[in-house]
């Protein structure tokens, strides 16, 4: 039964979305050694969407502060590095903007170390950035952080290996089983080249969005540079998640 068919019976029309070819990376990609740990070996059940998922209880916003988007206050002093502003709208495959989205992000600091137990790089840590944000979307779909460029570092998935410049981003629809992950780069990284990750999703329009644009109108004047980057849920012009895969 098709979801018009549901609706003229008079029953919750549950939404089914299929993903586009080629957008998403393999869940094993033989340059990212890791993933030939954790990708599956057999073929992938797809698990619909229920009443559950469709009803289910909301994430709570007013929990979230506009504080929780500045990354730069709140531990007692100002980090280091370069204060960047990344802005722009979650949005559905026909460009209608998404309400409601909790978003949060992640990030090495600007020496390229991430505030976490299990990173051993040699980088210093800043005792006033723990690289950790949050937001929830607007009515027009737009977000905003305040934050510090993150840093390139190494890791040992190669022999001198380095990721380029990045932050993650966590996106959570209507319950937390509804959770999207990617990650968002800054524009002409000399390492895009050279990087597994990046280079594991097969189509090259599909990398470019992954990256963002500087946009001087969000700069602030002697304050911050701007960063915009637009996610895109599903549809041909989807953003690439790392949870989706062949």
């Amino acid at each position: 039964m098709t979801a018009s068919d549901e609706r003229a019976a008079g029953r919750l029309a549950l939404p089914r979305y299929s993903s586009a070819a080629g957008v998403h990376p393999p869940l094993d990609s033989p340059g990212y050694k890791s993933s030939r740990l954790r990708a599956p070996s057999q073929p992938l059940v797809p698990m619909p969407q229920r009443l559950t998922e469709i009803t289910g209880p909301l994430l709570g916003a007013e929990r979230v502060t506009a504080g929780d988007a500045d990354l730069t206050t709140g531990r007692g002093g100002e980090p280091l590095g370069e204060r960047i502003i990344v802005s722009g709208r979650v949005l559905d495959s026909d460009g209608r903007p998404v309400p409601d989205t909790l978003i949060e992000i992640w990030q090495a600091n600007a020496s390229g170390r991430y505030a976490h137990q299990v990173d051993d790089h040699p980088a210093p840590l800043d005792p006033n950035f723990t690289g950790a944000g949050r937001c929830v979307t607007d009515s027009l779909g737009r977000y905003r952080f305040l934050t510090i460029k993150p840093g390139a570092y190494p890791w040992r998935n190669h022999f001198n290996a380095w990721r380029p410049a990045h932050i993650h981003f966590s996106l959570f629809g209507r319950a937390f089983t509804q959770r999207l992950v990617t990650q968002m780069y800054f524009p002409a990284d000399p390492l895009f080249p050279l990087d597994p990750i990046f280079n594991s999703i097969p189509d090259p329009a599909a990398r470019a969005r992954l990256i963002s644009a500087l946009d001087m109108e969000l700069t602030q004047p002697d304050w911050a540079l701007g960063y915009r980057w637009d996610i895109v849920l599903r549809g041909r012009t989807a953003t690439v998640f790392d949870t989706e895969g062949k």
